[in-house]
């Protein structure tokens, strides 16, 4: 009897250690754990919400919920961007320049890329207007890229404005020029360009290079006659209506008319305030 009691003590002692031993793992396990997901690192700030006029919203990267926007709010690449009826936001972005978003938009931060010397911000405009104004400073290069469903426009220091819809999207240039293609097509231009760098054993690299420049027409052709099938350069002055099946409509627009507009009328008187 006393051999069988000696046997369970220490049967006892062995599983309490088992346990205790179990439980400290799990307790490193989880402080591992915590650690890399306190050290995930911080995502680029593409700017500060500087003008919520009205119901601006806000939804986090990688969240569900919308929550009010503050003035001086720092909004990051991932985030989402949105305007109720009545309603429009300004976002300064990281390093100078303006986007401007009206009402019934929402505008999603996907990229931002900011040095001395170079700054880079992508957002693509899901639904409504948005207003770029980003002028680079002596020896800078920035580029200010917002993506539709039918066009992406990539700025190049200078100002123009994009309203996006899912059959056609418009983009008018005020300052300087504005690099123009279709998703498609830089989706195909990035495939071409990876596998043409895997191939030769480097890097992907792409660029937003234009191929041509087209200066504002005297005439402009029937509309929706040509599919976009490269970068197209737009100079001051002009508008391109860009359909969902590639095919555009280039022409001069009327600034007397245009400047009528209320959404460009505020944005001017924006940008007046500098």
């Amino acid at each position: 009897m006393w051999f069988v009691n000696v046997v369970h003590k220490a049967y006892f002692l062995h599983r309490r250690k088992q346990m205790r031993f179990r439980h400290m793992s799990v307790l490193t396990a989880a402080t591992l754990v915590g650690a890399l997901l306190a050290f995930r690192p911080a995502a680029t700030e593409f700017g500060k919400i500087t003008l919520p006029l009205g119901i601006v919203e806000v939804q986090s990267a990688g969240g569900t919920d919308w929550a009010r926007a503050k003035v001086r709010q720092p909004v990051f690449a991932g985030d989402k961007v949105r305007t109720k009826p009545k309603s429009r936001a300004e976002i300064t972005l990281n390093g100078g320049g303006k986007v401007r978003i009206a009402e019934n938009s929402e505008l999603e931060l996907t990229e931002a890329s900011v040095s001395p010397m170079k700054k880079n911000f992508n957002a693509n405009l899901n639904k409504g207007k948005v207003w770029v104004a980003a002028t680079a400073a002596f020896g800078e290069k920035k580029n200010v890229a917002v993506r539709t469903p039918t066009a992406v426009a990539a700025i190049r220091g200078t100002k123009y404005r994009a309203n996006a819809g899912d059959k056609e999207s418009q983009v008018l240039v005020y300052e300087g020029k504005v690099d123009i293609n279709t998703p498609e097509n830089l989706a195909k231009m990035r495939r071409e360009d990876l596998q043409k760098r895997q191939q030769q054993g480097g890097p992907p690299k792409f660029s937003l290079a234009p191929v041509q420049t087209i200066q504002a027409p005297t005439q402009v052709a029937g509309p929706f006659e040509v599919s976009l099938e490269e970068w197209i350069t737009l100079v001051e002055g002009m508008q391109i209506n860009l359909r969902a099946d590639g095919k555009y409509h280039m022409f001069e627009f009327d600034k007397e008319a245009d400047a009528q507009n209320p959404w460009v009328q505020w944005n001017s008187d924006q940008d007046s305030q500098k």
